[in-house]
């Protein structure tokens, strides 16, 4: 049975989805007016492993993810520049695609974008004003009345009084309360702007959501996430407009998700706070399996503390794992008949069992890797006793062991920039072979000099040479 904490509810809840075999997701994406950082990718990794483990257990997912590519940091990074706000948002919506997908994580189905969604979100705000609970001032500006949705901070668990006494909020007497939001914002000098029944202008940013989860996956879904820095306004706002739009007191979507932050030194890590690393300078470094191995080894609600210290250990751990990679294409590509196998089988089987007790205990995937660890190591053992001649090779069984380690990997999303690497024809194979045959040949000749150089230029270019019983093997360090 699935469980998931629910930020509405603040506990545990068996997920039931709305459609038998399907779930429904809309996750917040990002605001493109610069590189996405490593505070950024967190979300989208923790969805991806999320839609990989609802696609493994057989639900058809549905999974939208926005771009809020209409926006005062936009506007203001493309006045610096001198350019306009759509070659902003392009480059850097083009920037999150290149990061995500060195990040193996899957595109969204749709990725909406507020600047295409404009008639749907004229619509919303008028219904909002038609049904009481929005209103025009005079230049133009429409804003939502907090006082009249009567739910108003069930998800962030405040009340009205205690958001308006810790708040620090702009004077705007023309507001009819001081929490009240704005819908629309009336057309500023240099500012896009469109046209609307309340003159021209740009939707406020809690009402794109609220339009586009909306038209893409209907009234009613199963899953909202994000940040948790999105609780409190976003998400509460986007409960406020879309409840009392669809007129119904339960929140329109099921159950609320939301991770945890990426500190640097127990410190929220923010572009204004300038505390931040990008995921572009972080892949310099590190390989971008190693960036996702490094958040998902925490689980997603907990805080996440980043270093450079803890990057070199999820890229040790995530080599011990691609190393036994390396051991089980190695032994999946021999022949053999015999029963040594059984009892690993049976292990992984029991390992993959306990895999998916963690995932389906609010997405676990840091004890889902530790599943994952323990058949490695059986592997290991079995690897080396095969090749060490102890053991006679046993294809049977060990095709099922192969089998729930890859479903692991798929499912944590690690090992396919090394399928990537390896679908060039055979080309780096074939090259290395020769290499390792030259090396090889000095080594026969004692011209020792030759062979050590090779192997250093190797390793100077992250190639490790292994002898073992069945030959000289090569992998990337």
């Amino acid at each position: 049975m699935l469980k998931v904490y629910n930020t509405m509810t603040r506990r545990k809840e068996e997920f039931k989805p709305l459609k038998p075999g399907e779930v429904s997701i809309y996750c917040c994406g990002v605001t493109p007016y610069n590189h996405p950082h490593i505070g950024n990718a967190r979300p989208f990794v923790t969805w991806d492993v999320i839609r990989r483990y609802f696609a493994k257990k057989g639900y058809k997912v549905h999974y939208i993810q926005n771009f809020t590519d209409v926006d005062d940091k936009i506007i203001n990074a493309a006045n610096k520049e001198g350019v306009t706000w759509k070659d902003i948002s392009d480059r850097y919506i083009k920037a999150y695609f290149e990061a995500m997908d060195a990040l193996n994580v899957r595109h969204a189905d749709v990725y909406p974008r507020v600047s295409e969604t404009m008639p749907e979100i004229i619509a919303m705000v008028q219904k909002l004003i038609d049904k009481g609970y929005a209103y025009v001032i005079d230049n133009g500006d429409v804003y939502y009345s907090v006082e009249k949705f009567s739910h108003y901070g069930k998800l962030s668990g405040r009340s009205l009084d205690d958001m308006q006494a810790g708040a620090r909020i702009e004077v705007n007497t023309a507001k009819h309360h001081p929490m009240d939001f704005a819908l629309w914002k009336a057309a500023k000098p240099g500012e896009p702007s469109w046209d609307s029944p309340w003159g021209k202008g740009r939707p406020g940013w809690h009402i794109e959501c609220s339009t586009m989860s909306l038209k893409y996956l209907g009234k009613k879904f199963d899953f909202h996430g994000g940040g948790s820095d999105l609780i409190f306004p976003h998400h509460e706002n986007e409960i406020a407009q879309s409840q009392a739009c669809i007129g119904d007191d339960h929140s329109f979507a099921q159950y609320w998700l939301h991770n945890g932050f990426i500190t640097i030194h127990n410190e929220k890590m923010s572009k204004s706070k300038n505390n931040f690393f990008t995921v572009k300078d972080i892949l310099k470094e590190y390989p971008g399996e190693v960036i996702r191995f490094f958040i998902l080894q925490t689980h997603y609600r907990s805080p996440l503390d980043f270093s450079d210290e803890r990057l070199k250990e999820a890229q040790t751990s995530l080599g011990r794992l691609q190393n036994t990679k390396a051991y089980v294409d190695e032994l999946s590509a021999k022949q053999g008949e015999s029963d040594t196998a059984a009892e690993l089988a049976a292990k992984a089987e029991e390992l993959r069992k306990a895999f998916y007790e963690a995932m389906d205990d609010d997405f676990n995937t840091a004890l889902a890797i530790s599943q994952m660890f323990a058949l490695s190591k059986d592997i290991n053992i079995y690897y080396q006793e095969v090749v060490n001649g102890t053991k006679a090779f046993d294809a049977a069984d060990f095709k099922k062991v192969a089998a729930v380690y890859a479903e692991m990997a798929e499912i944590i999303g690690i090992f396919e920039q090394q399928e990537k690497a390896a679908a060039d024809d055979g080309l780096t194979d074939k090259l290395m072979e020769i290499i390792i045959t030259l090396r090889q040949d000095a080594r026969k000749e004692k011209n020792w000099a030759v062979a050590d150089k090779i192997r250093d230029a190797l390793k100077d270019a992250g190639v490790v040479l292994e002898d073992t019983p069945s030959g000289v093997r090569w992998k990337k360090a």
